[in-house]
């Protein structure tokens, strides 16, 4: 795991990932949108930092987290005691999502709901999703009418929540799927499925994501519903000039110890009730506990770098962006931007790495990594097109959270589960750290710049993000089945002529 030759590898997969947006901003500012000379080059210092992140991240997560998991889904999936396995999913659900870092910073823009209530209740209904996740993999329940019954619940709450508390609560479910919870959620489900497909043939390991997005959009509804806070109220930090290049780069390297211990306060509570679980379970060898280790303090400095990399390189430049097209009189090309942007910004997002090497894996290369991720920047590219027409416009989100939604589970009873179930999971796998920490800054800066209200109508690109793929990911999959379809036709067309051919050369013979 620690070659020299793996790590260069990692690097360059990072490098071709994240320089397509790179270069994206860079003709921008060259042309439409100058850059100040500070955010120029503190956007490419970022832009380094999200390379080595990255490519840290995925050397370590391979080895650590993605194991942790496979470990600890296989253990819950041999225990007979249903109730324990519950309350194990809660614990684990609860713990993973209160570490991640996308949510302390969604909770950072709510004011108006204290900062601790807003974490406890999204990572609480991450662990009652997450148990449910897991049962449904244990007893073969196909997820289409899971996520039938779950979005039929949120939509009836929010009949009944405040309007303003919409576009958070569904960014919620997006923001709880990031760099530190998706490898470790997916894992699980390898692991229970792992288990699980002898009794059961049917099971696939993915939609776990899917189902655990869900929970935090019903806890805050809920929240919503018994609270009642006004959430028009909205924080951010202003941009920040530098005076020279000295400032800049020490600007960085003094938000690192920052990042350093929020990363530390999330990862460590996951490490160690790994170490006690597999003691108490199945001890693992201390070789193997080791690498483990190894690759968890790999992937801790790897996202230590890419955080740094997006709050303090492309936040900025998202907000400046979206604030400089706002306020000019060309403000509708906002929504082609956006678009431009959703289109390569996915290909920058750690936690997609990881879901295309799972789907690749349990597909045995059936579903091909190249089609997985057009589909899934081509979705990408729908929702922050639609997001920043909101930011701009004022439309409710409901219509198209709604609309996206109803279109994604019809069309999960017309394709194999298998595509519903990695679809919905895609979505929640790209809403993560380059989603909140590009694209919403850029939805902020233009709704700011129009006048909108922001926590109504620049939020909400999260949720978008994370909706729309469920929809172009199971056009992909219709396709596939329409494809295999026509080659099994073919086939026994085949066979029919072969046969036929045989028959009259045998009536030949006997003439």
């Amino acid at each position: 795991m620690l070659k020299h030759g793996v790590l260069r590898k990692k690097i360059k997969d990072a490098l071709l990932s994240v320089l397509p947006i790179t270069l994206v901003v860079l003709v921008m500012s060259l042309t439409v949108t100058p850059l100040p000379n500070y955010l120029f080059i503190s956007f490419f210092v970022g832009a380094v930092f999200m390379i080595v992140g990255t490519g840290l991240f995925s050397l370590g997560a391979e080895g650590s987290m993605s194991r942790i998991g496979e470990y600890v889904g296989s253990e819950m999936a041999k225990s007979r005691k249903i109730w324990l396995v519950i309350l194990l999913a809660v614990f684990v659900g609860f713990i993973v999502t209160a570490s991640e870092p996308d949510l302390q910073v969604l909770a950072s823009y709510t004011p108006s709901i204290d900062t601790t209530l807003f974490i406890v209740a999204v990572s609480a209904g991450v662990g009652v999703f997450l148990a449910i996740a897991i049962l449904r993999i244990i007893f073969n329940v196909k997820i289409k009418y899971i996520l039938l019954v779950s979005y039929a619940i949120v939509f009836i709450l929010a009949l009944f929540a405040p309007t303003d508390f919409w576009p958070v609560a569904f960014d919620a479910g997006g923001a709880t799927t990031g760099v530190m919870s998706v490898p470790f959620i997916i894992a699980i489900g390898s692991g229970i499925t792992a288990i699980s497909s002898r009794n059961a043939g049917d099971n696939d390991n993915f939609g776990i994501t899917a189902i655990c997005s869900v929970g935090p959009v019903i806890a805050l509804l809920l929240l919503g519903i018994i609270n009642g806070a006004d959430m028009s109220e909205y924080t951010s930090e202003a941009l920040k000039a530098f005076e020279d290049s000295r400032q800049m780069g020490l600007s960085f390297f003094s938000a690192i110890p920052g990042y350093m211990f929020e990363v530390a306060k999330g990862l460590l509570p996951i490490v160690l009730f790994f170490i006690v679980y597999q003691w108490i379970m199945s001890p693992i060898g201390k070789r193997e506990l080791k690498h483990i280790i190894a690759g968890a303090v790999i992937s801790y400095v790897g996202i230590v770098f890419f955080l740094t990399g997006v709050n303090l390189g492309f936040m900025p430049v998202g907000s400046y962006l979206g604030d400089f097209i706002g306020n000019s009189k060309f403000y509708w090309l906002i929504v082609p931007t956006g678009m431009l942007l959703g289109y390569f910004i996915v290909a920058a997002e750690p936690a997609v790495k990881v879901l295309e090497t799972q789907v690749e894996t349990a597909t045995s290369g059936t579903i091909p990594p190249k089609a997985l991720s057009r589909s899934l920047a081509i979705g990408v590219s729908l929702a922050a097109g639609i997001a920043m027409l909101r930011a701009v416009t004022g439309i409710p989100i409901m219509w198209f959270i709604a609309t996206c939604y109803a279109v994604a589970i019809i069309i999960s009873f017309f394709v194999p589960g298998v595509f519903t179930s990695i679809a919905f999971d895609a979505g929640g796998v790209a809403s993560g750290a380059m989603a909140a920490g590009f694209l919403l800054p850029l939805a902020v800066g233009a709704c700011q710049a129009r006048g909108g209200n922001i926590m109504e109508d620049a939020f909400g690109v999260i949720a978008l993000v994370a909706a729309a793929p469920a929809i172009t990911i199971q056009i992909l999959g219709l396709t596939y089945k329409i494809q295999h379809a026509r080659a099994q036709r073919a086939k026994k067309n085949i066979q029919t002529v072969d046969t036929e051919i045989f028959e009259f050369s045998c009536i030949k013979e006997e003439n």
